[in-house]
């Protein structure tokens, strides 16, 4: 779906409006609606005389077997104790969804290589993977759209969390100038299993100059990870407009020092509003 630059400011706020609200739906009952549910039902079921196994991992019909034709239970302890998983988990950057974390430090690299600005670009070719155009190539949602975090990125300099949930940057005719100049199409190159988050932006300059960038792996990835700042201005950038400046550091403070806290009960209000 696009948006029509004839679009007045309250037609495209309520059309954003709309989406985020399907979109907060499905999250809110993904990550906490479900899990609330499935503990009442549990307990209810309980109530009801219902019982179980004592160990659903073990057994004639256990979980491994309802999970998989080929289970592989003893990959459960294989090497205990010295690979950590949790060094291999990503933290997704907050400017957009994962598939838009790539152009986008691509595009961020290059403007600060060669000070790109809005007057400076003629055009910009983003190139993804196959399987995520679908998702981020003319979505309705302005934060899951590519060529919108580009342009704005353009525009502004850079993308904050605030920026790309702005529904009224879609009507500003600056904002379509810039979005106008960038096409987002499909790189069968790119569809790497070792690297599927990885873009490629090639960029125009009007003095007729091509660059290009290849990001492959995109910041928050297990193989270019966050530190120790960097998440914590991303939890900054979340929390602070919910909890205030102050409550959110002296909590950044204490997560970061968590081996000291005495009793996790005093996280809490910290952690409410």
């Amino acid at each position: 779906m696009r948006y029509a630059i004839s679009y007045s400011a309250q037609q495209v706020s309520g059309l954003w409006s709309w989406v985020k609200d399907k979109d907060h739906i499905e999250k809110s009952f993904d990550f906490a609606g479900m899990t609330a549910r499935n503990g009442v039902m549990a307990v209810t079921m309980v109530q009801a005389g219902m019982t179980g196994v004592f160990d659903v991992l073990d057994g004639t019909h256990n979980l491994f077997i309802a999970l998989s034709t080929d289970p592989k239970p003893q990959e459960m302890v294989n090497g205990l104790g010295q690979p950590f998983l949790r060094r291999r988990f990503g933290h997704q950057e907050i400017r957009g969804w994962y598939p838009v974390q790539a152009p986008l430090d691509a595009f961020l690299t290059l403007r600060k290589q060669y000070n790109l600005t809005p007057g400076n670009v003629r055009g910009i070719v983003v190139k993804l993977p196959p399987d995520t155009i679908g998702i981020v190539r003319d979505s309705a949602l302005p934060d899951v759209d590519c060529a919108h975090i580009i342009a704005l990125a353009l525009l502004k300099g850079t993308v904050s969390f605030a920026d790309s949930n702005n529904a009224a940057s879609c009507a500003i005719p600056a904002f379509w100038q810039q979005r106008a100049k960038v096409t987002v199409t499909a790189d069968p190159a790119l569809a790497d299993p070792a690297a599927p988050r990885g873009a490629i932006v090639e960029l125009t300059m009007t003095n007729g100059q091509q660059v290009s960038h290849h990001t492959r792996f995109p910041p928050g990835t297990k193989e270019n990870p966050l530190d120790t700042a960097e998440v914590n201005q991303k939890a900054r950038e979340l929390m602070a407009p919910v909890l205030g400046a102050a409550k959110t550091e002296r909590l950044i403070a204490q997560i970061n020092s968590l081996e000291n806290l005495r009793d996790m009960r005093d996280l809490r209000p910290l952690m409410t509003a």
